[in-house]
């Protein structure tokens, strides 16, 4: 929306140092997107400045804040005043319980310290801005999402998750990932109750605590990507499907739900595989692909596919 200025980069390098305490001058360049040479620059600036920026020489030198030396509160420019108003007004629309609440507070508290120009174009963006997120139908509870966010990578959580299909249960779980697709917060991770890889949503995780126990996530489940191909990937007690189908990767994801299949290239296209407990909603999804394809397992899906082409012949037959 508007382009870095040195003022904005100078104080984000005030920041970085402020909340990291020591950085090398390879890794500020990296984040400001500037050279090594200006972030010397930079931090001679602060130093005319008064503040206390020392350079560290070395092969693993750096910069550095003097202790004890703390930013006044809300030193905001421009630029990061807004990108908060918009991190702000997007998570109106996040799904999590008392989101919304929380963000009218923090937006009412900025525009109490905005100065007044920018007060008014903080007013016209709200005005004119529509961020298209879908709202699930039941919020998350933002207690639960921190508990497994905070917990990823760590420490075991012991949750009770209400199921579409068995109910209340009670289980352990190592979350490897938690993410926002298609309207609603998912985590990912090992299920001690089933023994494998699952993925829960959000909103049905009625209470969640942290463990004493720590585990490791394995390589290469560092990514949601990752982690929804091995949990669609995953065998579990329900079908496991594979289907092949006769088009491109990209072309077939574009088609498909974003959550819970896996899709990989092969020599003759696409083969999609996933687990789930209703055939009937498999082949619905098969049915409304644009390409030909290829069921390989299970032989149940046959049947499934031939009762919704019975329902939509008998549909197209109605006057």
């Amino acid at each position: 929306m508007y382009g870095y200025r040195p003022t904005t980069r100078l104080l984000s390098m005030l920041e970085i140092l402020q909340s990291r305490g020591r950085m090398g001058g390879p890794e500020l360049a990296r984040r400001l997107e500037v050279g090594e040479r200006t972030v010397r620059r930079y931090a001679a600036m602060l130093r005319e400045m008064g503040v206390p920026v020392e350079a560290e020489r070395g092969r693993y030198g750096g910069y550095v804040l003097q202790p004890g030396y703390r930013l006044p509160p809300m030193m905001f420019t421009d630029e990061e005043a807004l990108g908060l108003v918009l991190g702000l007004l997007a998570a109106r629309r996040l799904g999590l319980s008392g989101a919304a609440p929380a963000a009218e507070g923090a937006l009412a508290k900025l525009e109490r310290v905005m100065p007044g120009g920018l007060r008014e174009r903080v007013g016209a963006l709200q005005r004119a801005l529509s961020i298209a997120i879908d709202r699930p139908a039941v919020s998350a509870r933002s207690e639960a999402l921190l508990t497994l966010a905070a917990a990823v990578g760590e420490r075991r959580v012991w949750m009770r998750y209400r199921s579409g299909s068995s109910g209340t249960t009670e289980r352990k779980f190592d979350p490897y990932g938690v993410f926002y697709r298609e309207g609603y917060w998912y985590a990912a991770g090992y299920c001690h109750l089933r023994r494998g890889l699952r993925l829960f949503r959000v909103d049905r995780v009625l209470e969640a605590r942290p463990l004493e126990e720590g585990f490791e996530t394995p390589t290469g489940l560092d990514s949601p990507e990752a982690l929804l191909h091995a949990v669609a990937a995953a065998p579990g007690e329900e079908w496991s499907v594979e289907v092949l189908l006769e088009t491109e990767p990209g072309e077939a994801r574009r088609q498909l739900p974003p959550i819970g299949i896996s899709l990989d290239q092969v020599e003759e296209g696409t083969l999609l595989r996933c687990s789930t407990p209703d055939l009937g909603w498999m082949a619905r999804v098969l049915a409304a692909l644009d390409c030909p394809f290829i069921v390989r397992a299970p032989e149940e899906l046959r049947s499934a596919l031939e009762e919704r082409a019975a329902e939509l012949a008998a549909l197209a037959r109605r006057r």
